[in-house]
């Protein structure tokens, strides 16, 4: 095997590559000593089938496989010997025919990280802030325990009920008389004043006394997720058939052994540790952040056009879920495919910015991700998500993201290097910015459909 690398572009390479008619026979006769073993030919006991008669008989499909064997194999040396690895899948031309007593040429392209001069990333000087236990933060945590183990009891008087009660409702949605199929539930807990439903809905059920009924004009958001409900206007029939509100448990070393923690300070202190765990893994992330925007300041190459694209899809992607969760689509938007994809692209740029020079730096310290680190991220993905690991395994391999996984491992540990390489000075945490926290996002509530759970 002969092969000849040329640069198409600073970040894409063609390969040409020509074999010799000895390997192609060699190629060739291990494809058929291997049908030779494993196929059964009327006529014949298993494994004494004559060579020419397994070859004549499954001739196309042993060719395929010896030729796309032969290409495995030469790339993989190629690979070692030119030592790049592609960053997407190879394109592979093969205008050859390949059979006995003849040479087999073809080619094959793929895009390959740029190659710059690397930034001094040791010792670089940082800035992180320090953790400070936000003892409401706790607080908050606790309660939210006890709001989740609350016994629900009826209130006194008829109501009508309030925000931070439950009512118990029967609804139904009709356009012109007639019902509305899907809309409609019966025994519906609502929790009021907790955004659960659209804001015309709870003020509707806030005007219905406990035990009978109410109707009302609602009016559905514009970007709602059902479309032939979207900017519509209907009636709503509402009948209540309680209104309850929260039992709170009392707080005591019984009800943290319900949460596998022997008593009350134990559980304080597990809330306390998770709450420092996951800020100081938070002003990390900034100080990472922060060293990782210093040092691409101090670069410039080409983007492999591959990375910004799958950069592209996963932030399409990740604004599509979120819609999701509030009852939107990316169609309730407004806009194209292409203009959501222009706007993402500054965005796609820069993590595609980041992830060259991480992987830059990782291929110089000669860092790995092995099988067991991705099978073990596939698996904790799939116990979050509650799906099949074999499934979920299978899928990121049918569709290449395993290699975007793997990417991703590598570059964080390429970053992981940076910071643990870099002069980390703590600082006092500063003051929140007015507004900063506890903001709900705009219209979350008119999101939210009435009839989110079906009849009971």
């Amino acid at each position: 095997m002969e092969y000849s690398a040329e640069d198409i572009s600073p970040v894409r390479k063609k390969v040409v590559i020509t074999t010799e008619p000895q390997e192609v026979e060699a190629a060739i006769m291990g494809a058929v000593a291997l049908y030779k073993t494993s196929v059964q030919v009327d006529g014949f006991r298993k494994g004494k089938v004559p060579a020419s008669v397994i070859e004549q008989r499954f001739r196309d499909k042993i060719y395929e496989e010896a030729r796309q064997d032969l290409i495995n194999v030469h790339i993989n040396d190629v690979m070692q010997k030119l030592d790049i690895t592609p960053l997407a899948g190879l394109d592979v031309d093969t205008p050859d025919t390949f059979e006995r007593g003849k040479g087999f040429s073809y080619t094959i392209e793929f895009e390959v990280l740029p190659t710059f001069d690397l930034p001094p990333y040791e010792g670089m000087d940082v800035e992180q802030e320090k953790v400070v236990l936000d003892e409401k933060e706790v607080q908050d945590v606790l309660d939210r325990i006890l709001r989740d183990r609350a016994e629900l009891v009826p209130v006194d008087g008829a109501g009508p009920a309030v925000d931070g009660q439950i009512a118990t409702v029967d609804f139904a949605a009709f356009d012109n008389g007639e019902p509305i199929e899907g809309v409609k539930a019966e025994s519906f807990d609502l929790a009021l004043g907790e955004r659960q439903a659209l804001e015309d809905f709870e003020a509707l059920v806030k005007t219905v006394k406990y035990g009978e009924e109410g109707e009302g004009e609602i009016r559905f958001p514009d970007d709602f997720l059902a479309k032939d409900l979207a900017g519509k206007t209907v009636t709503m029939k509402v009948k209540v058939h309680a209104i309850k509100e929260r039992k709170l448990p009392e707080l005591n070393d019984e009800l943290a052994k319900t949460l596998g923690l022997e008593s009350v300070d134990k559980l304080k202190e597990t809330i306390a540790n998770s709450y420092i765990q996951s800020r100081t893994n938070l002003s990390k992330s900034v100080a990472q952040k922060n060293l990782l925007d210093a040092l691409l300041k101090m670069v410039q190459f080409e983007l492999p056009p591959s990375l910004v694209e799958t950069q592209m899809n996963t932030l399409l992607g990740d604004m599509a879920a979120r819609l999701e969760r509030q009852g939107r689509s990316l169609e309730s938007l407004g806009k194209s495919m292409e203009e959501l994809r222009n706007e993402a692209r500054p965005q796609a740029d820069e993590l595609a910015r980041s992830q060259v020079l991480l992987l830059s730096i990782a291929k110089k310290e000669g860092l790995d991700v092995t099988d067991h680190e991705v099978t073990t991220q596939i698996y904790q993905l799939a116990m979050r998500t509650g799906e099949d690991f074999k499934s979920l395994r299978e899928q990121y391999e049918r569709s290449g993201m395993i290699f975007v996984l793997r990417d991703r491992m590598l570059a964080d540990k390429a970053m992981d290097l940076v910071y643990a390489k870099a002069n980390v000075k703590e600082v006092e945490p500063k003051a929140p910015e007015a507004g900063a926290a506890g903001d709900a996002a705009p219209g979350a509530s008119a999101s939210a459909q009435p009839g989110d759970k079906e009849d009971k």
